[in-house]
């Protein structure tokens, strides 16, 4: 599996410390770093640009983070065949993937807690879509 993670300056530290979890603990994956680098200030749309053109062109899957998590969402989902999804707690991580096939997840680092976002982003790589011909012909619509 190959995951491409950003953020802004508002989702920084949040991006630190699942890049690290994600290092520790996804160790059979490839785990790329797209910015931001530091905590100054960065616009968004460059950073959701950067993760939605890898997962476009190359069917990685994507994490970006900023303040709320909407910003990132609007930005990502303007690429061809990105779906992204912001979610704020595990349920919504497992319907974005099973019922959407979601391949960005968003997260609003300054609303979640550290163990939350690990927990989150945990159940959106572990759940696979479902197929369900209702899911995919709605998918298929977009």
């Amino acid at each position: 599996m190959r995951i491409v993670i950003g953020a802004d300056h508002r989702g920084y530290w949040m991006k630190q410390k699942l890049f690290a979890f994600m290092l520790q603990h996804y160790i059979d994956s490839e785990i790329f770093d797209a910015g931001c680098d530091e905590k100054e200030i960065v616009d968004y749309p460059l950073i959701a640009k950067k993760v939605a053109m890898q997962v476009s062109a190359n069917g990685v899957i994507g994490i970006l983070i900023c303040g709320s998590g909407i910003g990132m969402s609007i930005a990502a989902n303007r690429y061809q065949q990105v779906r992204a999804a912001l979610c704020h707690n595990e349920e919504y991580a497992r319907i974005s993937r099973a019922h959407n096939n979601a391949n960005i997840l968003v997260l609003g680092g300054d609303f979640l807690a550290f163990d939350e976002a690990k927990n989150i982003l945990n159940v959106f790589i572990a759940t696979d879509f479902s197929n369900e011909p209702k899911h995919c012909n709605r998918i298929a619509m977009l």
